[in-house]
């Protein structure tokens, strides 16, 4: 019996043994299947920031080439910074960044790949493994028109906002983006027309504008965002280098409280101009006006900027005329943006506070969701905790009116529409945060593009 028992005990060990090893190289393979999901994970994100940053790279340089070495140089930084050496084990191989441009779009290809052994359990191994990814970033020409809020309420911030207004506009290409600028206060001044047929921007002159903003007059809205859909919609739809990528950045640090109209006056004639009417922000007092459409603060005088405005004023248009002189109930067509609404406010045509600090809110609000039917992105952003605080008659906070403009996912439910482009808001608490805020946009813009 003792053969058999050594034998029986023989043919278990070699059992045990062969289990033992079958489980160690089970074991090993799912060890290793593991590491190497969680490597291509990682190159996969890595790839992914190395694309985006080589699409916003290319913004640098005014010849094609030097764009294309910027892009490859700050695909690499991104594709290293995000790829520590040695992760888990591997050893990474980032292949030559590709950058090709056709019509309005450049395409940035970034491929890489990551060898790194197997796991060794009992002496086992299976040789190297090489997961290897691909990532294609598209990235858009862009029409774009930058709004800049110059009222005086922001000379405080005065050096902040012109320094982060500049780094923003750095992070566009010169040569490929249709950019224009535009800032406001009580009238609205296109600083740099965006071009109607040529593509690219000077980006020495809007900077040279922007170290050059004043700030003072009150914050006429609606009139900085007219002229930017105005200036957007200049680049003809005939063009075929209009860019199918539009969008709309408003700065402000403040409730809307004026807006332009051509007023109906008690004595015929009295004034037969067109100027900003406004409000203070406290809630009660009387209109007062009017000044001119075209200038930061300037009155117009004479009979249209009388002492007592509602004594010689009859009343306000029932729709947004300040730009068409001609606008009548006869003229349809033209009619755009009702000054009397009962929707999102009671609004009467009368010369009153509440209707004229109402009045500037909705118009803006309706500028911006026209924008959007027009396929435009609406991107905002906002400076200063006065933004969170309600002001006017309403007691309605700035903040609000912005989201609303850019038709964010948590603005009021009076405005948000999931089916019209959806832009971004970004706070920014203090003037340290307005830079930072100005990248965030530039980045979802960009991302937009992708």
């Amino acid at each position: 019996m003792r053969p058999f028992q050594h034998a029986q005990r023989g043919g278990i060990t070699v059992m045990v043994i062969i289990s033992l090893t079958t489980l160690l190289a089970v074991v090993g393979l799912a060890f290793s299947a593991g590491l190497s999901y969680m490597v291509r994970s990682k190159l996969n994100a890595a790839t992914d920031a190395a694309g985006l940053a080589a699409a916003r790279a290319i913004s640098n340089g005014t010849t094609q080439a030097d764009q294309i070495a910027n892009a490859k140089a700050a695909g690499q930084r991104f594709f290293y910074a995000n790829f520590p050496s040695n992760y888990l084990m591997s050893s990474a191989t980032l292949n030559d960044i590709g950058v090709s441009f056709s019509g309005s779009e450049a395409t940035v290809t970034v491929s890489a790949s990551a060898n790194l052994p197997t796991a060794l359990f009992g002496g086992f191994g299976a040789g190297a493994l090489a997961p290897a990814v691909l990532t294609e970033t598209k990235r858009k020409d862009l029409d774009m028109v930058v709004v800049m809020d110059t009222s005086g309420s922001l000379s405080g911030s005065a050096a902040n906002v012109r320094s982060s207004a500049v780094t923003f506009l750095n992070q566009f290409n010169v040569t490929r983006d249709r950019v224009g600028l535009v800032h406001f206060a009580f009238g609205s001044i296109v600083d740099d027309p965006i071009r109607p047929i040529a593509r690219g921007f000077d980006r020495t002159s809007m900077t040279n504008h922007i170290k050059a903003y004043a700030f003072s007059g009150s914050t006429a809205s609606a009139e900085g965002m007219y002229t930017a859909r105005q200036q957007i919609n200049s680049v003809p739809t005939a063009n075929l280098n209009r860019s199918n990528m539009r969008v709309i950045v408003f700065f402000s640090d403040g409730a809307p409280n004026s807006f332009g109209a051509y007023l109906n006056w008690k004595t015929a004639g009295y004034c037969t101009q067109a100027g900003t009417v406004y409000t203070d922000d406290d809630g009660a007092g009387t209109p007062a006006g009017l000044y001119k459409l075209d200038q930061q603060y300037d009155d117009i005088g004479g009979n249209c900027t009388p002492a007592d405005l509602p004594g010689k004023a009859a009343s306000l248009p029932d729709w947004y005329n300040a730009h068409n002189p001609l606008l009548t109930p006869n003229d349809p067509s033209l009619r755009e943006f009702p000054v009397v609404t009962n929707s999102p406010r009671v609004v009467t045509n009368a010369l009153t506070y509440a209707n004229v600090n109402r009045a500037a809110r909705n118009l803006v609000e309706a500028m911006a969701a026209k924008s959007r039917d027009e396929g435009i992105y609406v991107f905002t952003l906002g400076l200063g905790s006065s933004l969170k605080v309600g002001t006017g008659v309403d007691g309605e906070k700035g903040e609000d009116t912005l989201k609303c403009m850019a038709n964010t996912v948590d603005a009021p439910a009076r405005c948000y529409n999931p089916n019209k482009p959806v832009g971004v808001y970004c706070f920014a608490a203090t003037q340290n945060d307005l830079t930072p805020c100005f990248s965030k946009l530039a980045s979802a813009i960009l991302r937009i593009s992708k």
